[in-house]
């Protein structure tokens, strides 16, 4: 695939930390367009919304219990990118932060923190800890996957009541929702972060991040030959 012709996905982070992200789309053959606070592009196919600091909690109509300081700017660009993406039917990919945006903008609530709030732990300070999951049947990660898989874990918040039209698709063993999706949409939220177990971060006690990413760049190029266990994936695209 050449340069020209890469299908381009947008990405939306920290500043100086949105290297490992876009390293993976590159690696699978898109072309990432990734900025702080960018504005919607719509000659993107796509949307990933990485991993980050803590949304900040009136959005989700709750005084702050735990969280960190938030980035108002962020948040707000964030959430209008997300409307935008979902309002014209294109593909998008939460990862950690963008999986629990997803939910706000729809919505839902989340655990401020985890170890104050729920005595668990999914940060294990500088190093990812490891956990199994289990996804629910029939879900993408179930087809990637399988039923129960190791992942890595960097986060201390967590989805808590689900937005409009959300399913929780994968859970830890504390009982937590670590994936969410929409049914009949192209929309993913997961809380471990794949970038980090893929192509040159690739470990051997995780499954591959890879096939997530490979997937995602299917789903924005419109192939819906490897989802027959996802219908009514774009049902409303002629």
């Amino acid at each position: 695939m050449t340069a020209m012709s890469r299908l381009k996905i947008q990405v939306s982070g920290d500043t100086g930390h949105m290297d490992n992200y876009c390293a993976a789309l590159r690696s699978i053959g898109a072309e990432p367009l990734a900025g702080y606070c960018p504005a919607p592009n719509p000659n993107c196919g796509g949307l990933l919304l990485c991993g980050g600091g803590d949304i900040e909690p009136v959005r989700y109509g709750q005084p702050d219990r735990g969280s960190q300081p938030p980035d108002l700017a962020r948040d707000k660009a964030e959430l209008e990118l997300f409307q935008v993406f979902h309002r014209a039917g294109k593909p998008i990919l939460g990862i950690c932060r963008g999986m629990q945006l997803i939910n706000v903008a729809l919505g839902g609530t989340l655990i401020q923190d985890l170890p104050q709030e729920q005595k668990a732990f999914h940060c294990g300070g500088k190093a990812d800890m490891v956990h199994p999951l289990r996804a629910l049947e029939g879900s993408v990660l179930h087809m990637l996957y399988g039923p129960v898989f190791s992942v890595n874990s960097s986060h201390h918040q967590a989805v808590d009541a689900l937005g409009k039209g959300l399913r929780a698709v994968a859970w830890a063993e504390s009982g937590f929702a670590e994936a969410i999706d929409c049914p009949g949409l192209p929309l993913l939220g997961v809380q471990f972060h794949p970038e980090r177990m893929a192509f040159g971060r690739h470990r051997l006690d995780t499954v591959d991040g890879a096939a997530l990413f490979s997937w995602f760049l299917g789903v924005c190029q419109g192939d819906v030959s490897a989802f027959s266990e996802m219908p009514g994936l774009f049902s409303d695209k002629a």
